[in-house]
């Protein structure tokens, strides 16, 4: 397993807060050198610490604003492999995690508005393997959205 120092830590605190630093930019607000710096960052994606960089968008921005959480409940355990296959399919989906106990899955879906919500959920994400119950939450405000991980 890779160990993270202190230095590490600082860059990937750094990073969360803007991933579009040049490597000079973050070597500077870390307190080092470029070539340790570039060093350092490239170890730590090598390593899979850094999976990857993204823009954060927003949703409504580009016609995505309604969300709804959805807890799925599956009424057969060898219908896993099918259903998370599907759900990975459905662009809609933005974040899918497998739970222990009640329900089986939480599942974050945003979509233009509650019709096609609606039918997203009719359509497809009741059509999908082992499906037994999905209940909808709509989400009415976002409290903390995209927060860094503690460093």
């Amino acid at each position: 397993m890779f160990a993270v120092d202190t230095i590490d830590r600082n860059i990937l605190a750094v990073l969360q807060e803007d991933g579009r630093l040049t490597v000079t930019e973050l070597a500077q607000r870390v307190g080092l050198s470029a070539a340790p710096c570039h060093r350092r960052l490239r170890e730590l994606e090598r390593a899979g610490v850094i999976r990857g960089y993204r823009a954060v968008v927003d949703g409504a921005a580009v016609g995505h604003g309604f969300e709804v959480l959805l807890a799925v409940t599956m009424d057969r355990e060898e219908s896993v492999a099918g259903f998370e296959a599907g759900l990975a399919e459905i662009p809609e989906v933005v974040q899918a995690e497998r739970l222990f106990g009640e329900p089986d899955y939480f599942v974050r879906v945003v979509t233009a508005d509650i019709a096609a919500f609606q039918k997203l959920r009719d359509e497809r994400l009741a059509r999908l393997p082992g499906v037994q119950r999905l209940t909808s939450t709509i989400v009415m405000k976002k409290v903390v959205d995209n927060r860094p991980l503690p460093t």
